[in-house]
């Protein structure tokens, strides 16, 4: 790890100005990801800005009936709190079938959203990565690419996004809020968050130097039932090879409403607007399932060791689909 300096900022205000200082510096909270990425060198922030004692811990009702979930709120008080348990069942499952309870109990839910990949050759510094040294070419293409993604890829990066929590975040809808240095902030979705790898992959959000993430806003609960399904090598700890969130309200006769999104298939969660479109107003079927998960998958790509993840994805939206809908 190389050597920087730690400052630690008591306002947001101070935190957005020392975040806009210049390259080199990076926000730090619970610091599960960064800190593991410094250790190995791939990450080398000249300064460090503490925000872990900033004012961003809540969890409060909109005006709407959504939640407004503060930047700094760690993944196992946003489980655990009973609005979402009730309200929004799927995230605290996707956020329980992510990491352990130690990691959850200090990684914060902004952080979560910027964590970054676990592609193998990303953490290997002798190998090529435009991700990690841009330009260098993209080893994953031709080499070990189980874990990698097939949706949203482009010729410079297959690096798939890790986060479960993230997954139900899009399919919920979820909006981001952010502040500059300059007291401005903005409303962005999480499809608006990320960036796709193009020819820039060490580019992966659209937020400025020195732009915080202040808090996560739900809309008010989607009808319907909800469920997050993760598959994975080991029964824990392990991050996924396919996840799907879904909610689905629908009676015997019709789809009213239905959220897809998928994890470890992109290099962001996935939502598929077009699994969505082929559901909503059709008949609950095995049939309309399968179109559906057609529909999402249109597009894939596999690179060879990773084509196993389209066929995957495609069988458990369906599964998940008809135990939303009673049928299994």
């Amino acid at each position: 790890m190389r050597a920087f300096v730690y400052q630690r900022v008591a306002d947001v205000r101070a935190a957005t100005t020392a975040g806009a200082a210049g390259q080199g510096v990076r926000f730090i909270a619970g610091g599960t990801n960064l800190l593991d990425l410094m250790k190995l060198e791939i990450e080398t922030p000249l300064r460090l800005v503490d925000i872990s004692r900033l004012p961003l811990k809540g969890i409060e009702v909109t005006p709407e009936g959504g939640l407004r979930i503060g930047a700094l709120v760690t993944n196992s008080d946003l489980a655990a709190d009973p609005a979402v348990r009730c309200q929004y069942p799927l995230l605290s499952q996707a956020i329980l079938a992510g990491a352990s309870g130690q990691l959850r109990n200090r990684a914060s839910v902004g952080g979560n959203l910027l964590q970054r990949t676990r592609c193998f050759y990303f953490y290997d510094c002798t190998t090529p990565c435009n991700k990690r040294s841009p330009g260098s070419g993209c080893a994953a293409i031709g080499g070990f690419n189980r874990i990698h993604a097939v949706l949203g890829t482009s010729d410079d990066c297959i690096a798939a996004h890790p986060s479960d929590m993230a997954v139900a975040m899009a399919a919920l809808g979820a909006h981001i809020e952010t502040r500059t240095a300059d007291g401005s902030g903005r409303t962005l979705s999480l499809d608006e968050l990320y960036r796709p790898p193009g020819h820039t992959p060490h580019l992966e959000t659209n937020l400025a130097e020195g732009e915080l993430i202040v808090a996560v806003v739900l809309p008010p609960p989607p009808r319907g039932a909800q469920i997050y399904r993760k598959v994975r090598d080991r029964a824990s700890y392990a991050f996924a090879l396919v996840s799907v969130a879904a909610v689905l309200a629908a009676d015997a006769s019709k789809i009213h409403d239905a959220r897809v999104a998928f994890g470890s298939l992109a290099p962001k969660p996935w939502r598929s607007i077009d699994a969505e479109l082929a559901l909503i107003g059709q008949l609950p079927s095995r049939e309309i399932f399968e179109t559906a998960a057609e529909a999402g998958l249109k597009g894939a790509r596999g690179y060879g060791h990773n084509d196993f993840k389209i066929a995957l994805a495609r069988r458990m939206l369906v599964a998940v689909l008809e135990q939303l809908a009673g049928r299994r």
